[in-house]
């Protein structure tokens, strides 16, 4: 799921039931909106009447999109045309000019309870030929008739703690799937969602053991986590969130939380914020852009195409330099920013670089990092050096402790991590991620 919902540009609507076969059409939300109304309900209805109808049908949709319901469940679409699971809509069906222009008018404003952020589950029905616990449509004129306005008629259905979303962003409907599978030493927001979304449906599935550390380190615990989610759930326990795993996930996830029910609990912002920056821009500072750097860095010793880039952790013309040429490599849309899909792409290239490097390579900026972060529990050669480069600096620094150099992650280690990144005011995590990775390389071949 996204942050927060944004209102998408278009929306893919399945026109059968769910398992039936037939044709999936993508149009433009505000078109999919329009139809719906005008085979929903009928133009010469009071105005108040249309507004919250129209308003639960965009909220309705808004929902199924939000929450992913039919991906989540491996269909290709967004919402269905079957009004038994979705609403009308029926392809090339004649659009009223009153209640387009109400479309256009309230097209990204949307309901939500009081307290929450995902759009209601705004069930309705006709009232007449078929009852429901939500929205009367033919009962809306009744109540538009006695005075009421478009909001007192949906808290009349829906009660008293809801609110209006009003002027939402409207955006591109990205799926939430990262693109890659997480494992363990994958980092980042991704990483955060699902232990949050774990430590929920745990509650409900007390098989499934909580995850004491929110930070967005995929550790052991998580790994742990992730493989008895797979085994209550019949998928493959391997311990990786791939595209299976992370939209059965999402399904679960809403499913306790009831997302799609008219009762449901909601989600607050807190639950799903994002807390690691990976919209990177001129201006910027801070540790995701010192980790940009070593990754450019890095890969301009094998592109020279590449300007070289110094590790400031300041977003200045040299990085944005780096991140057009970057850009104009890989084929991706060239404005200079390091979004997800460009932040992306820059870790798959150092980690493809690495994979390649000879035995015993060493570039300018050190020991390579080995394009994941370490962990508590993990072993190599990449542990090894990093014990003994935490040594070398700690016989200049008391306040790192000695560590025993066994090719071990163990607690020893990550207290010394631990010691560094209180340091360096950074996320104690006790993990070892490119930023770590690189102060502790610089900082022991300058002792």
């Amino acid at each position: 799921m996204p942050t927060l919902p944004i209102i998408p540009q278009t929306v893919t609507v399945h026109l059968g039931a769910p398992n039936e076969q037939a044709e999936n059409v993508t149009v433009g939300f505000t078109e999919y909106i329009k139809n719906v109304a005008s085979n929903e309900i009928y133009p010469n209805w009071p105005e108040a009447a249309l507004r919250a109808n129209i308003l639960a049908q965009i909220t309705f949709a808004l929902n199924r999109i939000y929450t992913e319901y039919y991906p989540s469940r491996g269909y290709d679409f967004d919402i269905t045309n079957n009004t038994l699971y979705d609403q009308a809509f029926q392809p090339d069906s004649e659009i009223f000019g009153n209640i387009s222009e109400i479309v256009d008018e309230i097209f990204n404003n949307y309901i939500v309870r009081n307290g929450s952020i995902v759009p209601l589950y705004a069930q309705f029905c006709d009232g007449v030929y078929v009852q429901c616990s939500g929205l009367s449509q033919w009962g809306t004129v009744r109540l538009a008739e006695q005075g009421m306005n478009a909001f007192q008629i949906l808290q009349y259905y829906y009660g008293d703690n809801i609110r209006l979303v009003r002027d939402a962003a409207v955006g591109n409907n990205t799926p939430s799937y990262p693109g890659v599978p997480l494992r363990r030493g994958s980092f980042g927001d991704d990483v955060l969602i699902i232990k949050r979304e774990l430590n929920r449906i745990a509650l409900n599935y007390p098989a499934l053991p909580r995850i004491s550390s929110l930070t967005g380190v995929y550790d052991f615990e998580t790994e742990r986590a992730v493989t008895a989610f797979q085994n209550i759930f019949n998928l493959e326990p391997d311990g990786v969130v791939g595209k299976a795993t992370w939209y059965k996930i999402k399904q679960i996830f809403a499913a306790v939380k009831r997302l799609s029910d008219i009762t449901g609990e909601g989600l607050e912002i807190s639950e799903v914020e994002r807390r690691y920056t990976r919209s990177l821009r001129f201006g910027d500072s801070g540790v995701d852009v010192e980790a940009l750097q070593y990754y450019l860095a890095f890969l301009g010793y094998f592109f020279p195409e590449l300007p070289p880039i110094p590790i400031t952790g300041y977003f200045g013309e040299q990085t944005r330099d780096a991140v057009f040429t970057f850009q104009k490599l890989y084929g991706l849309t060239v404005d200079g920013i390091a979004g997800r899909q460009t932040f992306g792409e820059v870790e798959r290239a150092y980690r493809a670089a690495v994979e390649e490097l000879p035995a015993n390579y060493q570039s300018a900026i050190g020991e390579p990092y080995p394009g994941r972060f370490l962990v508590l529990g993990d072993t190599g050669e990449s542990v090894t050096i990093i014990q003994r480069y935490l040594n070398i600096i700690s016989q200049n620094d008391p306040q790192i402790p000695q560590v025993n150099v066994t090719g071990t992650f163990d607690e020893a280690t990550r207290n010394a991590v631990l010691a560094l990144q209180r340091q360096l005011d950074i996320e104690q995590n006790g993990a070892i991620g490119p930023v770590e990775w690189s102060r502790i390389i610089t900082r022991g071949n300058n002792l």
